[in-house]
């Protein structure tokens, strides 16, 4: 992957939320590698940013020029659907709160990362951007991607009120390694890495999968949306969302036995109809991302299926 050419960024300070996470931590290595010193990655340990006074001393703290909001709780449907109270507060406290504190000490530039759960459930194939308002969202994802669908209201809202340079962007589903393979949080990628791997380790010949296998989603290599978010914090600065993804599609039933394959396992593959399939289809129209940005994904899918794989084999 060639490097990164973002000058901007490489002179100003930046914080970069849920920068030790999946998605966070291939940017922080990015924007390290493309020459930016100036990181601050703040943890939850220290930091909770659910509260306003843990952010205010945030901010205090590492004086940021640029903030790029990426923690989030999140989960996979089971986890949506156990959790939908929660997944609704935290990411709505988080996003607001950090939102408010950089427009009052003057922040010069907030990305704020959405989801493709925001969309509506019977969203047009592929997904454009004025689709966002046009429906409610999948049922057992709405909480989450409610929340998440609030930073792009605030970011319009305090452009127009406070001429805050806020943008939006809206990844569709995220693989790779270091991703989350705790089944009580994991999407379905890592999911079925790990039935695979772990029949296979335990001699199992059958492996069950939620729903029926017909819905389709889309699938973004981790690598790629980070250089996509470093990208739009360097070169975007419009009021619309953004969608970021590789523009292809496959059906669960499909992935499972692209998985099976690339894994090993040769053992059956039984569908659970009794459990949710989740958004019917998920699929988006990158052209904005390509235009405004200049990105498009790189990796190819069986590859970064491969480096997934291998990295779960090595970690665990």
């Amino acid at each position: 992957m060639s490097q990164l050419k973002i000058p901007r960024l490489r002179e100003q300070r930046i914080v970069v939320t849920g920068g030790a996470g999946f998605l966070g931590s291939h940017l922080v290595e990015q924007l390290s590698a493309a020459g930016c010193r100036n990181l601050f990655v703040p943890r939850s340990a220290q930091y909770d940013l659910r509260r306003p006074e843990a952010i205010a001393r945030l901010y205090a703290e590492a004086r940021p020029e640029v903030v790029i909001h990426l923690a989030a709780v999140v989960g996979g449907i089971g986890a949506n659907r156990q959790n939908p109270g929660r997944f609704f507060y935290d990411n709505l406290m988080m996003g607001v709160e950090l939102m408010e504190q950089a427009r009052i000490r003057g922040v010069q530039k907030f990305v704020a990362l959405g989801t493709v759960c925001a969309y509506p459930k019977f969203t047009p194939v592929p997904f454009k951007e004025e689709d966002l308002w046009s429906g409610y969202p999948e049922e057992t994802n709405a909480p989450y991607g409610l929340a998440k669908k609030m930073l792009l209201v605030q970011a319009q809202a305090y452009r127009e009120q406070y001429g805050l340079n806020a943008i939006f962007l809206l990844p569709v589903n995220l693989y790779g390694p270091r991703d989350s393979f705790d089944p009580d949080k994991s999407h379905v990628i890592p999911a079925l890495i790990k039935k695979c791997v772990d029949a296979i380790d335990a001699g199992a010949q059958e492996i069950e999968v939620w729903g029926t296998g017909r819905a389709s989603r889309e699938f973004l290599y981790v690598e790629d949306c980070a250089r996509a978010v470093a990208l739009a914090a360097e070169h975007y600065s419009g009021a619309e969302p953004i969608n970021i993804g590789a523009g292809m599609e496959i059906s669960i039933r499909d992935l499972a036995e692209l998985i099976a394959e690339l894994t090993g396992f040769k053992g059956r593959i039984t569908w659970n109809p009794a459990k949710p399939d989740g958004q019917p289809r998920r699929c988006l129209d990158v052209s904005k991302a390509e235009r405004e940005f200049g990105f498009r994904a790189d990796a190819d899918f069986r590859t970064g299926l491969m480096r997934t794989i291998e990295w779960y084999r090595r970690s665990h």
